[in-house]
């Protein structure tokens, strides 16, 4: 019996020796995170630059010397993506990208992006993701200025757009930039505006959207492609037209036109599916795009979805009112394929309900869109 509670007692002294050693190795973390964030001043940047520059030097010369044996130069690839793994640091002082930009280490940067090895030009795209976050860059509209001015300079688009086309959806790694290039673009969008008409006019990145839309299985990356498209043509006159021009309007019937008989599955494909038709009323605004519009049978189309009843039924009442206003072949067409009698069920308040659109602010919503759409039919044709 004795030694049996000896045996406990050894155990519970070394349980709460154990249970020490986390508690100390735990407080020993968060000390150096501490000191870490305490020492992220200009000397520690010089420092972090000038370590990375001399690996990136190592590498390079590592791969002219050795260009077909990888075995030779892999280990100096191993130190570089540990060094750009250190620059992410930055993002928590982003007072000191301007210093970052004076050090004139963004072109040895966005250069890695057409690296070689495909693991480095991802490492660069989280880093650029990291850095140019919305919740780093608030309250911070001077260095982000900066820096997003620097990146475009030494073409970052075009670097960005480029690397995104080799990129597979198959592999995990590599969906997880792709998400990534995404999202370091909307965030330069966000500090510069101009930046979304930059990119469509430098890059292929317009038509590289429209491809991930045409795509039939959904993922996040689909979603996020379709966030972006929108963003780019929201305000975008320039981009609406060369969308329309690239045969995008066809592209994003297309898109719209695998759930007129179905709803979507997830709370995000419906996130999706709300991002197409911002894209397909974004594209109608110009009046050349309300001609392609109505050659792709769009009429026809919305009004399959307003009879399928479906959750993009409202969606689709907007589309029409934006193809109608203010275009009488549109108007015409609505007519002649017998879209009154669609139209009129609605406005007599023989709208589907759901447990989305129960809410009173989305029948209004509705009543004024099928207003305005009526408004066309006695303004141009009737």
């Amino acid at each position: 019996m004795e030694v049996s509670n000896a045996l406990k007692r050894k155990r519970y002294d070394d349980d709460n020796y154990m249970e020490a050693e986390v508690d100390l190795s735990l407080l020993e973390a968060v000390e150096k995170s501490q000191n870490t964030v305490e020492l992220l001043d200009l000397r520690t940047l010089k420092k972090l630059v000038l370590s990375f520059e001399r690996r990136l030097k190592e590498n390079i010369e590592a791969r002219l010397k050795y260009p077909d044996q990888p075995e030779r130069f892999a280990d100096s690839e191993v130190e570089l993506h540990e060094e750009l793994e250190k620059l992410k640091i930055l993002a928590g002082a982003p007072e000191l990208y301007p210093e970052l930009v004076n050090l004139n280490a963004i072109p040895s940067i966005l250069n890695l992006l057409s690296h070689d090895n495909t693991d480095i030009a991802i490492d660069v795209v989280h880093l650029l993701e990291d850095l140019t976050d919305e919740d780093v860059l608030e309250d911070n509209d001077e260095p982000a200025r900066i820096l997003v001015d620097s990146l475009i300079e030494n073409n970052v688009l075009e670097l960005l757009v480029q690397n995104l086309q080799r990129l597979s959806d198959k592999d995990p790694d590599e969906m997880s930039a792709i998400y990534n290039t995404l999202a370091s673009i909307e965030n330069m969008i966000e500090v510069k505006p101009t930046v979304a008409e930059l990119v469509c006019e430098r890059t292929k990145l317009l038509r590289w959207l429209l491809g991930k839309i045409k795509v039939r299985e959904f993922d996040s990356n689909k979603q996020y492609a379709s966030e972006i498209l929108a963003i780019l043509l929201q305000n975008s006159t320039a981009n609406q037209k060369r969308l329309g021009q690239m045969n995008g309007v066809d592209v994003v019937l297309q898109a719209v036109a695998m759930y007129k008989s179905k709803d979507p599955k997830t709370s995000d494909e419906e996130e999706m599916l709300e991002n197409l038709f911002d894209c397909l009323c974004c594209l109608l605004m110009p009046l050349e795009n309300k001609e392609r519009f109505v050659k792709a049978e769009g009429v026809e189309l919305m009004i399959i979805i307003m009879k399928q009843k479906k959750s993009a039924y409202a969606s689709a009442i907007r589309a029409l009112d934006f193809s109608m206003t203010k275009y009488p072949p549109a108007c015409e067409r609505f007519v002649d394929v017998l879209g009154l009698k669609t139209a009129f069920a609605a406005f007599m308040g023989k709208i589907p309900i759901s447990k989305k659109n129960k809410k009173e602010r989305y029948q209004e919503e509705l009543e004024e869109r099928l207003v305005s759409l009526i408004a066309s039919l006695f303004g141009e044709c009737l």
